[in-house]
């Protein structure tokens, strides 16, 4: 987390404050085998790099004490240009959604519909609430994959957390069905190997999506 923090604080002076930093916990198990890391701590793992990346950034001279980590009179330099790098999280699990409302400065799940996104948001709110934090303060992004080839119409499941790139006035009523929910960011995931399709869908969005959310 030590050398992370200082990636993000260095890219953050370079880029004059403009920084978001996404964190997730990880799922693929070769990963954390390949670490010689228990899959069962990346929760709390997760969390206190996180809890260590803030202590580095905002205080002049940080501190932490824990079983994995302790240090103190400690100068790290340098700092971000903003007060802190915001931490966004990622995934919709449990733990995803209290790590987001205790720790996280914006939530970022994947997949999830405008239905669930709102019943996400709403148990982010209350768990941020009660432990005293100012979930007004916190940004709602969301990732939506789109289909670049097209979908088929009879795929039902897809649809709901699936946007349609053929169409650009569905696309259209789709992210604004996310952003009656509250969100106010939104990564558009297009994934193709297909770079003449993608050319011709990031052109369509430009002209015929991006204008009706300016």
């Amino acid at each position: 987390p030590v050398e992370l923090a200082k990636y993000a604080a260095t890219l953050d002076q370079i880029s004059g404050g403009r920084v978001t930093l996404g964190v997730g916990v990880g799922a693929m198990t070769e990963e954390f085998e390949a670490l010689g890391i228990s899959m069962r701590q990346r929760g709390s793992l997760t969390n206190e790099c996180m809890d260590i990346m803030k202590e580095l950034w905002s205080n002049q001279l940080p501190r932490f004490q824990s079983k994995r980590w302790d240090f103190s009179d400690l100068y790290f330099s340098p700092k971000p240009v903003q007060p802190t790098i915001p931490l966004w999280v990622g995934g919709s699990s449990p733990g995803a959604i209290k790590r987001t409302a205790l720790r996280g400065d914006g939530w970022h799940p994947t997949g999830v519909s405008p239905e669930g996104y709102s019943l996400g948001k709403q148990e982010i709110t209350d768990i941020a609430a009660t432990a005293g934090r100012d979930p007004s303060k916190m940004t709602w992004s969301a990732r939506v994959e789109v289909e670049v080839h097209g979908r088929p119409s009879s795929d039902r499941a897809a649809s709901r957390t699936t946007m349609p790139g053929h169409d650009p006035a569905m696309m259209v009523s789709s992210i604004k069905a996310y952003q009656d929910v509250g969100v106010d960011h939104m990564v558009l995931a297009l994934n193709s190997g297909d770079v003449p399709a993608l050319k011709r869908l990031m052109e369509t969005i430009a002209s015929e999506v991006l204008p009706e959310f300016r």
